[in-house]
């Protein structure tokens, strides 16, 4: 006689209890501290990137350039999304953590 599919997949289903830990591991808030600095790097970039392109659009508009002043509305576009992904990553993966989280 066989056996019904669903008694082979359920010992398939098996939790294995893994769940995030602060202090498990030495060094994490080392760990904290490089990728706050990164973040802060990013962001200092980011100003900086924002003023070079706000800079080449006034002078592509001013100067009749159009090339330049497109490519500086671009860059000033990509400035702000990137600012907006640096100053939001902590919040978006503690998101999709807590949302990944309650998938059973």
């Amino acid at each position: 006689m066989p056996i019904p599919l669903a008694d082979r997949v359920i010992p398939l289903a098996f939790d294995p209890g893994i769940t995030p830990a602060g202090g498990g591991l030495p060094g994490l808030s080392v760990l904290k501290n490089v990728v706050n600095s990164i973040n802060m790097f990013g962001i200092i970039a980011v100003v900086g990137a924002l003023a070079v392109s706000l800079g080449v659009w006034a002078w592509g508009h001013h100067t009749g350039g159009h090339q330049a002043e497109a490519n500086g509305k671009k860059g000033a576009l990509v400035s702000a999304g990137a600012a907006l992904g640096l100053g939001a990553a902590n919040g978006i993966v503690a998101f999709f953590s807590a949302l990944g989280s309650q998938v059973h």
